[in-house]
């Protein structure tokens, strides 16, 4: 009986890369482009690559040549989504994709990818095509302009928004107490953070109480805290938010909604900086700082009687009106911008804008929501 043969695995054959006139021609036209331009056959071996490629990447012709590609772009999506792999499993092109890779000083570097089969002259596939873009630059101005425009977790380039960013670090160094207007989603809540990280109470914490949330008799005790027995089911001691803020920030939102008995006490903190939680024998000392916020007429409502006067002039010390979003659009593509970033991170989606149909009816909308 004969001995069985060896079965090896098929070798692979060896690259030749093409030296043909034609190849030559091709390579000349390619040199002109100013996108980096390679192709790969069906082993993913480079056999094609322009000068734009060797100045983006700082692999000359002769290093790529004959090397697989992932040896010399060495990016993640090489092995986890490339796009050349992409093209050629479905057929279909891949375009401006933005992808980070490594030049060859071990530099990251973003590209905007583009990619296709290549195929012969009976259609045949017999390899891929692969275009590519540095987006060093306009990563560059992007960042630029987000610094520019950005304040804290604000982002505006509407004049009347930079006024107040101007202004915010100044507030924030003072102890006075803060009026924030404006209607809701304006982004009240991100301008009292941004008072507080600016403020000498940075270390402390920043506490936030919705006056419009709870029912009196909750709200009050969530304010002012209360101690055990103090009401049925009161069964421990429980912390007000007043307590919690100690040397802070405390930040009361929707103030308009606070109801007349708890402005009164509130007053008297504001006065004195006393309070005295629910069952407490003795008052307390207050160590805040407060800010407040409103998308109420307070005017309005201290004429019809729903708001104390002498409350109204202890937190409307300092008041800053934010506008709506209807009158900040030019703030809407650098917020389309963000929002868009931030879900395509968080759905791993790869979505790139919009059409300009689409983002002229996001400009047109008058957003009743705002920001929110």
């Amino acid at each position: 009986m004969s001995r069985p043969s060896k079965i090896e695995a098929p070798e692979e054959p060896a690259f030749k890369a093409p030296l043909n006139g034609s190849s030559a021609h091709l390579l000349t036209i390619l040199n002109s482009v100013a996108d980096g331009v390679f192709t790969v056959d069906e082993h993913m071996r480079i056999t094609t690559y322009n000068r734009a490629a060797e100045e983006i990447t700082g692999f000359s012709y002769e290093e790529a040549i004959g090397k697989r590609c992932y040896d010399i772009f060495r990016a993640g999506v090489c092995f986890s989504g490339c796009p050349v792999k992409e093209a050629q499993e479905t057929g279909q092109p891949v375009i401006n994709r933005e992808v980070d890779i490594l030049s060859k000083d071990g530099a990251k570097l973003p590209i905007s990818v583009s990619a296709s089969v290549l195929r012969d002259q009976e259609g045949n596939p017999i390899g891929g095509v692969e275009t590519f873009r540095d987006q060093s630059l306009i990563h560059a101005l992007r960042r630029e302009i987000e610094e520019k425009y950005t304040f804290g977790d604000l982002v505006s380039r509407n004049p009347a928004m930079r006024r107040l960013f101007d202004i915010l670090p100044d507030v924030a160094a003072s102890e006075a107490t803060v009026l924030l207007r404006g209607d809701s989603g304006t982004g009240k809540e991100l301008f009292a953070k941004a008072i507080h990280d600016l403020s000498p109470r940075k270390e402390g914490p920043l506490v936030v109480v919705n006056c419009g949330a709870l029912p009196e008799p909750l709200l009050e005790a969530e304010i002012f805290g209360a101690r055990r027995g103090a009401y049925t089911g009161a069964t421990e001691n429980r912390p007000g938010r007043l307590e919690m803020a100690r040397g802070g920030t405390l930040f009361l939102d929707e103030i308009g909604d606070l109801p007349l008995p708890l402005q009164v006490k509130l007053l008297r903190v504001l006065e004195n900086q006393e309070y005295q939680p629910l069952g407490a024998p003795s008052p307390m000392k207050a160590d805040v700082r407060f800010l407040a916020a409103t998308n109420c007429g307070l005017e309005q409502m201290v004429e019809e009687g729903t708001f104390r006067r002498d409350l109204y002039f202890r937190i409307n010390v300092v008041a800053l009106q934010i506008p709506p979003l209807r009158e900040r659009r030019e703030d809407i593509p650098l917020l389309i911008d963000i929002f868009l970033d931030r879900f395509n991170r968080t759905y791993a989606k790869k979505i790139r804008g919009f059409t300009a149909e689409a983002l002229q009816v996001l400009l047109n909308h008058d957003y009743p929501g705002n920001i929110r």
